[in-house]
């Protein structure tokens, strides 16, 4: 029985991101997902005609998941909201764990364009999602005023990453959540104002 196109665009992305992590995202490819997928690599193209349009349509989910993720990332205060977003990224993480390696496959860095000006843009969103908040605990009193948002971003966002990193090279036997949250609050007490 055949699956409504949909759903089976759906079963194709989940299988790409999947091969991705068993593989690494530079041998996925069309007759692979097919394969793992048991459709000829035909069908596969009748739903994404190219292997770019297939990994485009990853990234589109990626974007999907990490923008709910985020927008269910909740806290009254700016310092809670930096956790809850670091911590919903991290999550997000988890849950997809070749994220980290399509950040350094030739797909994404050589191969397609496009799906790097996706991932640039999710980057971008983050980043401004975390200026926002540092600027709000800048105003609150609660954060240092004397370093730029966006450089506090940039900080932050490269903690993510190097967790990411560190998790994925490794045997992903830490929770990274976790970990990740207990070295944000160390850079968050260096970023605190100091009372007397």
């Amino acid at each position: 029985m055949r699956k409504p196109a949909e759903l089976r665009k759906a079963e194709i992305v989940a299988t790409v991101l999947d091969l991705a992590d068993k593989i690494g995202p530079d041998r996925v490819t069309t007759g692979a997902a097919a394969s793992a997928i048991g459709v000829s690599q035909a069908a596969l193209f009748r739903h994404f005609p190219t292997k770019a349009a297939m990994w485009l349509a990853v990234a589109d989910h990626v974007t999907e998941e990490l923008t709910t993720a985020w927008d269910n990332a909740r806290a009254d205060e700016p310092v809670g909201r930096l956790e809850a977003l670091v911590a919903a990224q991290l999550a997000q993480i988890m849950a997809k764990p070749a994220l980290p390696m399509l950040l350094f496959s030739r797909e994404l860095n050589v191969g397609n364009e496009d799906l790097r000006a996706a991932f640039r843009g999710l980057l971008m969103k983050f980043q401004a999602l975390i200026v926002t908040e540092v600027a709000r605990g800048q105003e609150a009193g609660c954060l240092r005023r004397d370093l730029a948002p966006a450089d506090v971003a940039i900080l932050l966002t490269s903690l993510v990453q190097g967790m990411a990193i560190r998790w994925s090279l490794g045997a992903r036997d830490f929770s990274l959540i976790q970990e990740g949250v207990r070295l944000l609050n160390v850079q968050l007490g260096l970023l605190a104002v100091k009372r007397d």
